[in-house]
């Protein structure tokens, strides 16, 4: 089967960029479209492909007891341009992967850049794609253009889910008091001793952490339009001062929690609260600010930010911000190969389909293109085993949380909960009944160990070629 036109994909961000990838790779012509360039957005920052908005980290790296740690060998092992680039981009993050992100997006641009299969087009896609393109990926992510999102929106007659994101600030590591601060991962995890130092830790007792509060509660916050003020938060990601709202002591077993850490200076003084500082690039000349997306005004940021011991002097390369994210009611919307019901022509991918997380973005991007790609040669589409983390997403996104109130779909992070059950051994070697952790961790390892088998297995199957 000659191939006369290409598949049109619509946003380079994680989702278009691994999408592209996959489709280029599997020798389909590929015409990624980026409005950066050309149009901002109210969160990127650079015209770069892949560019990390929110934060540097794509979370645990452990694949074999934590899902997310699981989708990142599965797109290994399927040729992720993402997860290949991430992992030349790493910086020290105990047992997470983390990158230095502006290494890591042009590790990406580069390499999509020189694929003979692939055309960047910097240009701003206002509407609907033109019905000539038989084959659309749009992975416009949570900022899709405002007249593209209500083009989709008319033409599903769904009206916008949406709910809100925030950004945690960036500050310069020489501005940090290492002599109030030290450097430790939470229970020393990690392989190496520079993976085992990865964070710095600023503490708090009972009383700096009660001023915190107080300061955070009072603290100007960023006004929301009237149209905006129904919105939800996704709770992965809720600002500081909505989590203090909460409770006083929320931020204090979340973000702040103290467990597994001991002070380097203090030893004997086990600390009230920590503030977790991750390194940001490859320098470590920036670190973030762990958990801390929020949305005060930019002059509050500081004020309050300034009473954390060691930050009392910091500098901040970027303060922290909110945005409005988009999202598509995927299961009723998408078929089970993410392509639009009403216009088959158009796949959805990434984070408008109703996942959240970088790595879970970059992974719908990857199906998208596989399934866009057979589509195009002429193969039979074979969706990935939901045993496997990957079939497991998009099977939340296609068929999960249907129901007649209308937004009860919403974005979720991969988690074991998506997979099918699985038996495991109620009883060790000895007759010694598994209870608790061990029985956790035990379900955990055959649910990934299971997938991996079913993903390799998938993997396998050939892929009979298109009749000439």
């Amino acid at each position: 089967m000659t191939q006369t036109s290409p598949i049109h994909i619509i946003g380079g961000g994680m989702a278009g960029s691994e999408a592209a990838w996959q489709a280029a790779n599997a020798g389909v012509r590929v015409v990624l479209h980026e409005m950066r360039g050309v149009r901002k957005t109210e969160a990127h920052q650079t015209d770069g492909l892949a560019e990390l908005v929110c934060s540097n980290s794509f979370r645990s790296d452990d694949h074999q007891t934590n899902a997310v740690g699981l989708l990142h060998e599965e797109m290994r092992r399927t040729g992720s341009i993402i997860m290949d680039k991430a992992d030349i981009a790493q910086v020290p993050a105990g047992g997470a992967l983390a990158v230095d992100r502006v290494e890591f997006s042009d590790h990406v641009t580069a390499a999509l850049q020189a694929h003979p299969n692939i055309e960047i087009v910097r240009e701003e896609i206002a509407g609907l794609p033109s019905e000539d393109w038989d084959s659309v990926i749009i992975a416009t992510g949570p900022l899709t253009s405002p007249a593209l999102a209500e083009a989709v929106h008319g033409l599903t007659g769904e009206g916008e889910l949406a709910f809100f994101d925030a950004i945690a600030p960036i500050l310069y590591t020489d501005s940090v008091n290492m002599d109030v601060a030290w450097k430790q991962s939470r229970y020393d995890k990690g392989e190496t001793q520079e993976d085992k130092a990865a964070y710095i830790n600023c503490p708090m007792d009972k009383d700096q952490y009660e001023a915190f509060i107080d300061a955070l509660l009072n603290a100007e916050k960023t006004e929301f339009k009237a149209w905006e003020k129904d919105t939800p938060y996704f709770d992965a990601c809720l600002p500081i001062e909505v989590m203090a709202e909460r409770g006083r002591e929320t931020l204090r077993h979340g973000p702040m929690k103290p467990r597994g850490l001991t002070n380097a200076h203090k030893p004997d003084q086990k600390p009230y609260a920590v503030v977790q500082l991750r390194q940001d690039n490859a320098l470590g000349t920036l670190f973030n600010m762990v958990g801390f997306q929020t949305k005060m005004k930019y002059g509050a940021q500081g004020e309050v930010f300034k009473l954390i011991p060691g930050l009392e002097e910091a500098r901040f390369a970027r303060l922290g911000g909110i945005h409005r994210n988009t999202f598509l009611h995927s299961p009723k919307l998408l078929d089970d190969v993410m392509r639009l019901k009403v216009r088959p022509s158009l796949r959805f991918a990434g984070q408008i389909t109703g996942v959240e997380g970088y790595v879970e973005s970059a992974a719908m991007g990857l199906l998208a293109g596989r399934f866009a790609a057979a589509e195009k040669l002429g193969r039979p589409i074979v969706p990935p085993p939901p045993t496997t983390a990957l079939g497991a997403l998009l099977t939340h996104i296609t068929t999960g949380h249907v129901s007649g109130k209308k937004g009860a779909f919403q974005p979720m992070n991969v988690n074991f909960g998506l997979f099918p059950e699985i038996e495991v051994p109620t009883r060790d070697a000895d007759g010694n009944r598994i209870r608790g952790k061990e029985k956790s961790v035990a379900k955990k390892k055959a649910m990934t160990s299971r997938a991996l088998i079913d993903l390799d297995a998938w993997l396998a199957e050939p892929q009979p070629q298109a009749a000439e």
